[in-house]
Protein backbone atom coordinates (compact mmCIF):
# COMPACT_ATOMS: atom_id res chain seq x y z
CA UNK A 1 0.00 0.00 0.00
CA UNK A 2 3.07 2.39 0.59
CA UNK A 3 3.85 2.20 -3.10
CA UNK A 4 0.42 4.05 -4.28
CA UNK A 5 1.31 6.68 -2.32
CA UNK A 6 5.59 6.90 -3.70
CA UNK A 7 6.62 9.36 -5.76
CA UNK A 8 9.73 8.67 -7.74
CA UNK A 9 10.96 11.41 -10.73
CA UNK A 10 12.32 8.37 -12.80
CA UNK A 11 9.17 6.47 -12.97
CA UNK A 12 7.38 9.84 -13.54
CA UNK A 13 9.39 11.00 -17.12
CA UNK A 14 9.33 7.19 -17.93
CA UNK A 15 5.40 7.33 -17.97
CA UNK A 16 5.09 10.77 -19.39
CA UNK A 17 7.77 9.58 -22.35
CA UNK A 18 6.24 6.28 -23.05
CA UNK A 19 3.20 8.32 -23.20
CA UNK A 20 4.07 10.86 -25.56
CA UNK A 21 5.81 7.59 -27.73
CA UNK A 22 2.82 5.75 -27.30
CA UNK A 23 -0.01 8.59 -28.12
CA UNK A 24 2.30 9.20 -31.13
CA UNK A 25 2.19 5.89 -32.44
CA UNK A 26 -1.69 5.64 -32.40
CA UNK A 27 -1.77 8.90 -34.50
CA UNK A 28 0.47 7.92 -37.24
CA UNK A 29 -1.22 4.25 -36.97
CA UNK A 30 -4.75 5.66 -37.37
CA UNK A 31 -3.38 8.02 -39.89
CA UNK A 32 -2.08 4.81 -42.15
CA UNK A 33 -4.69 2.67 -41.29
CA UNK A 34 -7.78 4.94 -41.41
CA UNK A 35 -10.57 5.72 -39.40
CA UNK A 36 -12.05 2.47 -39.54
CA UNK A 37 -9.78 1.61 -36.92
CA UNK A 38 -11.98 3.04 -34.12
CA UNK A 39 -15.02 2.51 -35.96
CA UNK A 40 -17.54 -0.24 -34.24
CA UNK A 41 -19.15 -1.66 -37.40
CA UNK A 42 -18.55 -5.67 -36.59
CA UNK A 43 -17.69 -6.86 -33.43
CA UNK A 44 -13.90 -7.48 -34.72
CA UNK A 45 -13.80 -3.51 -34.86
CA UNK A 46 -14.79 -3.72 -31.03
CA UNK A 47 -12.23 -5.99 -30.05
CA UNK A 48 -9.09 -4.46 -32.09
CA UNK A 49 -10.40 -1.46 -30.02
CA UNK A 50 -11.27 -2.62 -27.00
CA UNK A 51 -7.74 -4.34 -27.73
CA UNK A 52 -5.29 -1.16 -28.74
CA UNK A 53 -6.94 0.64 -25.24
CA UNK A 54 -5.31 -2.11 -23.48
CA UNK A 55 -2.36 -2.04 -25.17
CA UNK A 56 -1.90 1.88 -24.99
CA UNK A 57 -2.66 1.43 -20.92
CA UNK A 58 -0.11 -1.66 -20.63
CA UNK A 59 2.40 0.17 -22.75
CA UNK A 60 2.14 2.90 -20.33
CA UNK A 61 1.65 2.38 -16.58
CA UNK A 62 3.92 -1.16 -16.85
CA UNK A 63 7.58 -1.60 -16.30
CA UNK A 64 7.14 -4.46 -17.95
CA UNK A 65 6.53 -3.36 -21.69
CA UNK A 66 8.65 -1.26 -23.14
CA UNK A 67 7.43 1.43 -25.78
CA UNK A 68 9.11 -0.46 -28.09
CA UNK A 69 7.13 -3.18 -27.74
CA UNK A 70 3.95 -1.83 -27.40
CA UNK A 71 4.19 -0.29 -30.23
CA UNK A 72 4.85 -3.35 -32.33
CA UNK A 73 2.19 -4.66 -30.84
CA UNK A 74 -0.14 -1.67 -31.93
CA UNK A 75 1.29 -2.18 -35.19
CA UNK A 76 0.38 -5.54 -35.24
CA UNK A 77 -3.63 -4.67 -34.34
CA UNK A 78 -3.31 -1.97 -36.95
CA UNK A 79 -1.98 -4.27 -39.34
CA UNK A 80 -4.57 -7.12 -38.89
CA UNK A 81 -7.38 -4.34 -38.45
CA UNK A 82 -6.10 -3.57 -42.50
CA UNK A 83 -5.79 -7.33 -43.65
CA UNK A 84 -9.19 -7.95 -42.24
CA UNK A 85 -10.80 -4.95 -44.08
CA UNK A 86 -9.11 -6.50 -47.01
CA UNK A 87 -10.12 -10.00 -46.76
CA UNK A 88 -14.02 -8.42 -45.79
CA UNK A 89 -14.47 -8.31 -49.48
CA UNK A 90 -14.87 -12.20 -49.34
CA UNK A 91 -18.60 -13.63 -48.04
CA UNK A 92 -16.80 -16.42 -45.81
CA UNK A 93 -14.43 -13.74 -44.10
CA UNK A 94 -17.64 -11.08 -44.05
CA UNK A 95 -19.90 -14.09 -42.37
CA UNK A 96 -17.39 -14.58 -39.66
CA UNK A 97 -16.74 -11.11 -38.91
CA UNK A 98 -19.61 -8.75 -39.22
CA UNK A 99 -22.61 -9.47 -37.53
CA UNK A 100 -25.92 -9.40 -39.64
CA UNK A 101 -28.48 -6.69 -38.62
CA UNK A 102 -31.57 -8.33 -37.18
CA UNK A 103 -35.38 -6.56 -37.99
CA UNK A 104 -36.67 -5.95 -34.62
CA UNK A 105 -40.34 -4.37 -35.71
CA UNK A 106 -41.70 -4.42 -38.65
CA UNK A 107 -44.59 -1.34 -39.32
CA UNK A 108 -46.30 -2.04 -35.71
CA UNK A 109 -45.68 -5.91 -35.99
CA UNK A 110 -42.72 -6.79 -32.99
CA UNK A 111 -40.48 -9.83 -33.72
CA UNK A 112 -40.55 -10.91 -30.24
CA UNK A 113 -38.22 -14.07 -31.06
CA UNK A 114 -35.73 -11.36 -32.37
CA UNK A 115 -35.64 -9.67 -29.32
CA UNK A 116 -34.99 -12.48 -27.93
CA UNK A 117 -32.11 -13.62 -30.14
CA UNK A 118 -30.39 -9.54 -29.43
CA UNK A 119 -31.33 -9.59 -25.96
CA UNK A 120 -33.36 -6.65 -26.33
CA UNK A 121 -36.56 -5.83 -24.09
CA UNK A 122 -39.15 -4.46 -24.97
CA UNK A 123 -38.99 -1.76 -22.68
CA UNK A 124 -35.31 -1.39 -24.48
CA UNK A 125 -37.44 -0.88 -27.69
CA UNK A 126 -40.34 1.81 -25.87
CA UNK A 127 -37.52 3.32 -25.06
CA UNK A 128 -35.66 3.72 -28.90
CA UNK A 129 -39.04 4.45 -30.02
CA UNK A 130 -39.21 7.20 -27.83
CA UNK A 131 -35.83 8.44 -28.54
CA UNK A 132 -36.71 8.29 -32.48
CA UNK A 133 -39.82 10.61 -31.65
CA UNK A 134 -42.01 8.00 -32.18
CA UNK A 135 -45.85 9.26 -31.67
CA UNK A 136 -47.88 6.20 -33.21
CA UNK A 137 -46.67 3.05 -34.34
CA UNK A 138 -48.18 3.87 -37.56
CA UNK A 139 -45.24 5.64 -38.45
CA UNK A 140 -42.82 2.91 -37.99
CA UNK A 141 -41.58 1.16 -41.01
CA UNK A 142 -38.99 -0.72 -39.35
CA UNK A 143 -36.74 -1.32 -36.25
CA UNK A 144 -33.46 -2.95 -37.09
CA UNK A 145 -30.70 -4.29 -34.53
CA UNK A 146 -27.72 -3.12 -36.05
CA UNK A 147 -24.41 -5.09 -36.81
CA UNK A 148 -22.60 -2.48 -33.71
CA UNK A 149 -25.44 -2.98 -31.58
CA UNK A 150 -27.07 0.07 -32.55
CA UNK A 151 -30.78 0.31 -32.50
CA UNK A 152 -32.16 2.27 -35.98
CA UNK A 153 -35.58 3.10 -36.40
CA UNK A 154 -36.78 3.91 -39.38
CA UNK A 155 -40.42 5.88 -39.82
CA UNK A 156 -42.21 7.83 -42.06
CA UNK A 157 -45.76 9.93 -41.53
CA UNK A 158 -46.40 9.13 -44.70
CA UNK A 159 -48.30 5.66 -44.81
CA UNK A 160 -47.25 5.34 -48.63
CA UNK A 161 -44.17 5.36 -48.32
CA UNK A 162 -41.95 1.73 -47.86
CA UNK A 163 -38.82 0.82 -46.91
CA UNK A 164 -36.43 1.14 -49.81
CA UNK A 165 -35.30 -2.84 -50.96
CA UNK A 166 -31.37 -1.24 -50.81
CA UNK A 167 -31.94 -0.59 -46.99
CA UNK A 168 -33.70 -3.71 -46.62
CA UNK A 169 -30.93 -5.61 -48.29
CA UNK A 170 -28.83 -7.99 -45.27
CA UNK A 171 -31.21 -7.10 -42.09
CA UNK A 172 -32.01 -10.39 -40.92
CA UNK A 173 -35.73 -11.65 -40.46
Amino acid sequence: MEKWFAFNSDNLIAVVLTAVGIYTAIILFTRLAGKRSFSKMSSFDFAITVSIGSMIATTVLSKSVSLWEGITGLAILYLLQMVVGIFRRFGIVRTVVDNKPLLLMEGEHIYYENLKKARVTEADLKSKLREANVIELSEIKAVVFESTGDISVLRSSDENKNLAAYLREGIQK
